[in-house]
């Protein structure tokens, strides 16, 4: 059985467009959403194997505002980068890249999801340029000291037993739909069966779809080794913090930590959710967004069906 997205309706009322450019020899594409002369362009980047689909809901709130969300490369749409490792200097170079490809008139604003969030903080660090930072669900500490540290130390265990197996059975096993939904069930906090039905089969869908085995072993190993506390004290424009109390991969005394770390931060937090506010709390999120910005309009949670009809898909991120 199909589980439609409860977002659908609201993100067709968005305009859309596709591209592509090349950096650092990934075909990255990306996604244009909103309108071409909006007052503030955002750059979007998503998790770790997720792709652009799971920033959707979201911008599914958003009007008035354009945001470009690329597929990170090697994930979704994107080809792995050859003039790169896949670490996080590799991404923070992708990522500034990507941005002077776009020849964009004014700077965009940043925003980083989870495994985005340290990509971006540290492109900014590293130089990017932008009036202002936003990071959803950002990992503040090192995650093996998480709230869930033994299920973190598990997971590394997996992805070095899919390292040292044979290339086809690893890909297999990091692609096994028992292991995706058990991952799914963990981060997931909403009561709500059908939103529960709905981003289960979001992950089963979108989280699989890395280009080789060799970049996401490489994506994690990077996504455990770095935290956006490496970069936070390098950056200095005014950045959101929107983070989660149950968050399973950073803790509260972490952010709260962590958003002392910058030269102007603002740490808001999310009550009775894990790590996939952009799927459980997107309104919220926008509206937080929103405010910050000082600029675009929030589609209200009053005009969101509750499900049914077609839609553009909706996918994962981590």
């Amino acid at each position: 059985m199909v589980a439609f997205s409860p977002y659908a309706s609201l993100l067709a009322e968005v305009p859309l467009r596709e591209g592509e450019v090349s950096v650092l020899g990934s075909h990255t594409r990306y996604w244009d959403y909103g309108p071409v002369d909006a007052a503030v362009t955002v750059i979007a980047v998503h998790g770790f194997r997720g792709e652009h689909h799971g920033l959707d809901p979201i911008v599914a709130h958003l009007r008035g505002i354009r945001v470009l969300s690329p597929d990170l490369p090697g994930f979704g749409e994107s080809t792995p980068m050859t003039g790169a490792e896949h670490s996080i200097a590799g991404y923070s170079s992708w990522l500034r890249g990507f941005v002077e490809a776009l020849h964009l008139a004014d700077q965009p604003v940043i925003l980083g999801h989870s495994f985005g969030s340290i990509v971006t903080s540290a492109a900014v660090a590293d130089g990017l340029q932008t009036p202002r930072l936003i990071l959803i669900n950002p990992i503040a500490a090192p995650a093996l000291s998480g709230p869930k540290a033994v299920l973190t130390w598990l997971t590394v265990q997996y992805y070095r037993v899919a390292a040292a197996l044979p290339e086809r059975v690893g890909y297999a096993l990091l692609s096994n739909w028992l292991i995706v939904r058990f991952t799914s069930v963990v981060m997931v906090t909403t009561k709500d069966p059908a939103l529960r039905r709905w981003i289960h089969s979001q992950h089963q869908t979108y989280f699989s779809r890395f280009s080789d085995r060799a970049t996401v072993l490489a994506g994690f190993d990077a996504s455990v080794t770095s935290d956006v506390s490496m970069a936070a004290g390098r950056i200095a424009v005014p950045t959101l913090l929107i983070a989660a109390d149950h968050d399973p991969i950073t803790s509260v005394r972490a952010l709260h930590r962590l958003a002392g770390l910058f030269a102007d931060a603002r740490l808001v937090m999310f009550e009775d959710v894990g790590h996939l506010i952009h799927y459980e709390r997107p309104l919220e999120a926008a509206t937080e967004i929103v405010a910050f910005l000082g600029s675009g309009q929030v589609a209200t949670e009053s005009a969101r069906p509750t499900a049914g009809g077609s839609q553009r898909p909706a996918g994962s991120t981590l």
